[in-house]
């Protein structure tokens, strides 16, 4: 029997409409329109593409959206002037600046200079010691769809084991606090983890986030697991696959995401969901 697939396009889709009707809700009863401002400094076509559709999407959902594309010259302290007006600036409620950024911009500088507040990529100190902390916070993106894309299973979290491969701050680290939050038993793999199969069997969730393709195989799996594959990798026939072995693994689990079009979708509805959240907390 295969696994149920966690269609990210359709989850997503659902997302994106509750945050409009919430949006509609705000803009009727509070006179608020939640604002995000993307900037992207530089020009990476992905990094446009990827910028162009957040942007995109904020005004399909009856947001305030402001992109801001500065030249690859653009100097630190310009950038730095942009990010401070746009922190001060009431009608924005989220800032996010795109990465990766041209060799003169100081990255942690840019991170520290968003307000944890309007941080709805969730990556400012502040936020990741309140989720560690287990305190309201912006969350990342990514680890925010692993955790709805869980939830639409219907399966009560409470104590299964989950296992996490990958420890990075973007994913690996914040996924883990995020299933501890729901009470899971949590074990991050990494890698230097020795005998890394003989753990991965054991989890009842198993999130592959370590940019390797077709690094986790079927004997990896335990049969009837839930499978979650963060990983975007390009093949050597140039299509995208995942961490995880999609194929194979899809017979033994019981859910599987697809690579594509599945957590890549779910970035930018929690982006969305983020901003909306943020919006809603400047009014106290």
């Amino acid at each position: 029997m295969g696994a149920q697939i966690l269609d990210g396009k359709a989850i997503s889709a659902e997302i994106r409409e509750e945050v409009r009707k919430e949006v509609g809700k705000l803009k009727a009863e509070k006179g608020l329109t939640p604002g995000l401002a993307v900037v992207l400094v530089g020009e990476d076509p992905a990094s446009k593409i990827y910028v162009n559709n957040k942007a995109k999407t904020s005004r399909e959902l009856g947001f305030h959206s402001e992109l801001h594309l500065l030249d690859a010259a653009t100097p630190h302290a310009a950038l730095m002037e942009l990010i401070g007006r746009l922190a001060r600036d009431p009608g924005i409620h989220g800032i996010l600046v795109q990465s990766p950024m041209p060799g003169q911009i100081d990255e942690g500088a840019v991170l520290l200079a968003v307000p944890p507040e309007k941080d709805v990529d969730g990556f400012h100190p502040i936020n990741a010691g309140r989720l560690a902390n287990g305190q309201s916070a912006l969350v990342p993106c990514t680890p925010l769809g692993c955790l709805e894309m869980l939830k639409r299973t219907g399966l009560d979290p409470k104590g299964l084991h989950a296992v996490v491969v990958g420890r990075s701050h973007l994913v690996g680290k914040p996924v883990a606090q995020l299933l501890l939050s729901l009470h899971c038993t949590v074990t991050i793999c990494h890698s230097r983890t020795k005998d890394l199969g003989s753990i991965t069997r054991q989890g009842d969730v198993l999130v592959a986030a370590v940019g390797k393709p077709r690094m986790i195989t079927a004997d990896m799996v335990k049969p009837g697991a839930v499978v979650i594959d963060v990983g975007i990798n390009r093949g050597a026939d140039g299509k995208l696959v995942g961490d995880v072995d999609f194929a194979p693994v899809a017979e033994k689990a019981s859910w599987i995401t697809p690579v594509p079009g599945g957590v890549g979708p779910m970035t930018i509805a929690m982006l969305m969901k983020n901003t909306l959240q943020a919006a809603k907390a400047s009014l106290g």
